[in-house]
Formats: structure tokens, sequence, C-alpha cells
């Protein structure tokens, strides 16, 4: 028998299969993102059932088959709970969990991109802090981390507070990008960047987003 391997890591997604499983999308620090199954984890008896949902962060213990991944056991280090209690946050952390999806591959490095999901959902938990602002700080950082950084954008002119900014987003380490506030001019001047990286490098119909606008913009 195959030995288990252990990996740390976040559910970005689940999609039931039949009466009982779940097929989880995990993004991991040692393998990118991978797909895998977790057989009978819909039972209400399953040792799986809450740690299989969108959110968990921690260690999983899998079976790698010939072609996918089965989830035996989990170790869940934080469930996020207080974001399954605020719709709203609740789908801010969709959207940045589905922008690392659409950005994410199999066998990547991709431990910065997890350190960012990470920190970020912990950032809407801060009471002090705005999920709007930590919203264009995520889009903007992600664009850094894939490498696709073009610098500030050129169609207007930005204050020195935004720039400023904008640099301290691309240049600081991860666990330090939550640690400041801004006006509203410049928070502005941020969504108008944050969406025009979103327009030229995740020019994708993200669902969240679109509930996100929705609840936004009711009218």
């Amino acid at each position: 028998m195959q030995e288990a391997i252990i990996l740390t890591g976040i559910i970005l997604k689940t999609v039931p299969i039949g009466d009982y499983d779940r097929r989880v999308v995990l993004l991991t620090k040692e393998r990118g993102k991978i797909s895998a199954f977790a057989k009978g984890s819909r039972r209400q008896t399953s040792r799986l059932l809450a740690a299989t949902n969108p959110f968990c962060f921690g260690e999983f213990k899998l079976y790698e088959g010939k072609t996918s991944y089965n989830i035996m056991e989990a170790s869940i280090s934080n469930y996020f709970e207080s974001l399954r209690e605020d719709f709203e946050a609740a789908y801010y952390g969709m959207y940045f969990m589905e922008i690392a999806d659409y950005y994410t591959r199999e066998n990547n490095d991709e431990r910065q991109m997890l350190k960012l999901v990470y920190q970020s959902l912990r950032a809407l938990q801060h009471p002090k802090l705005s999920n709007e602002l930590i919203r264009y700080i995520y889009e903007t950082k992600a664009v850094v981390v894939n490498g696709e950084y073009p610098g500030i954008p050129t169609e207007r002119q930005f204050s020195e507070s935004a720039i400023y900014a904008l640099s301290y987003i691309e240049t600081s380490p991860i666990e330090k990008l939550y640690t400041f506030t801004v006006t509203d001019e410049v928070l502005a001047e941020l969504k108008f960047a944050a969406s025009k990286y979103r327009q030229r490098f995740m020019n994708y119909p993200f669902k969240s987003l679109e509930v996100l606008e929705t609840i936004q913009n009711p009218c």
C-alpha cells in the first residue's frame, strides 16, 4: 500500500459527488493546487464533514492514487468561522478563493499565493479594516505574486498617498500587507488601479464577484 502524504493547505472549493462524497480543491504548500476526493464526507457522522468545507486551513492526510488524491484525515487549525456568520465577508472570502483557483496550478510553487489567501482571510476578520480595502490590496498583490505587476496605471494621475500605498503593496511582505488604512479618496484610487489589473490579468467572470457587486449596488 502506498504511504500517506501530509500536505498543509486550504480548501478553495468543494463539489458534491454522489450522495455522500465530495471533491475538493486544495491549495497546498508542498504541491500547489490539487484536487482530492473525500469519501463519505457529507455523512453527518463523518470526521471529514466540517474539515472539507471552503476556508478550512490545516494539515491533510492523503493517499495518492493513479489518477487522484483521497483525503483520509484532516487536522484543521483555522476554520474561519466568523466569515461564515457574515454574509458579505463570506463572499469576499469566496472571491479571494476564486482568484487563487484561477491563478494556481498543480506542482507549482504556490506558497506565496497560499500565504496571501490565508492572510487576506484573517484580514477580513479584523473589525477595523475595510473589506473593500482588503479586496483592492488582494487583487493588486495577487498580480504581483504571479509576476505580472505592470506598475502604476498610466490612465490617470495618482496622488502621492496612492502611489505610496501601491508601492507598499508591491514590495511589502505578505505578513505586513494589511497594516494600513487610507482615506476615501485614496481608496477610490486603489479601486481604479485594482480594476485595471483585474481587467488586464484576470478577465474572467468570477461568480462571487458578481454577487458582491449586487450586494453593494442593489439598484
